[in-house]
């Protein structure tokens, strides 16, 4: 005899909101909640000094603002996410809980080993789905960059200088890879 089928919730942004605040990041897309636990020193060394270089690259070009996680951005009716790092255009569409897809510029997100599937897969669907102008993944153990531009059917891999020149800004970001990666404190670099 078979097992009955279990009837999964569709998960909503309201619905991720009345969680509880435990340290875990929830998100949801397309009604499936997305549960990760809080990242380690490896992951938020990167994320800082990203988001350091990103959101002064945007406020200088007077493009946007740049904000790291955590914060709930509904960025698709009923679809909630949390990405390390996001960079996005102030427009009126802007409010406290929504930024809508066309205005982010950026989107980072730094692999940790839980999250790499969900990373590459589910979340960058959804986020070439929305029109976001790019996606950069981090992979801190090989110390490249999968960076998805809107539209592209595959990944450039980045090992040397990432450079990003999004559409008003009239000079690019450039981020030395190599050196991001060889300034992580050694005592970041083992679990």
């Amino acid at each position: 005899m078979g097992m009955p089928a279990v009837s999964m919730p569709y998960w909503t942004a309201a619905m991720v909101r009345e969680l509880p605040d435990d340290g875990k990041r929830y998100e949801c897309i397309d009604g499936e909640l997305l549960v990760t636990p809080s990242p380690g020193t490896l992951h938020q060394w990167i994320v800082a000094q990203l988001l350091r270089r990103v959101a002064a690259y945007v406020e200088d070009a007077a493009l946007g603002a740049a904000l790291p996680a955590p914060l709930d951005v509904e960025l698709d009716d009923g679809m909630i996410v949390q990405p390390d790092v996001l960079a996005f255009r102030l427009t009126s569409g802007i409010s406290a809980q929504r930024i809508p897809g066309l205005d982010l510029l950026l989107v980072i997100e730094v692999l940790s080993p839980g999250t790499a599937s969900r990373d590459r897969g589910i979340k960058r669907a959804f986020y070439q789905r929305i029109g976001v102008g790019e996606y950069w993944i981090v992979h801190p153990a090989s110390r490249l960059v999968e960076r998805w531009r809107n539209g592209a059917t595959a990944p450039v891999w980045e090992d040397s200088t990432l450079t990003w020149q999004p559409e008003g800004a009239a000079q690019a970001l450039v981020v030395d890879l190599p050196a991001l990666f060889d300034a992580v404190p050694e005592q970041f670099r083992t679990p």
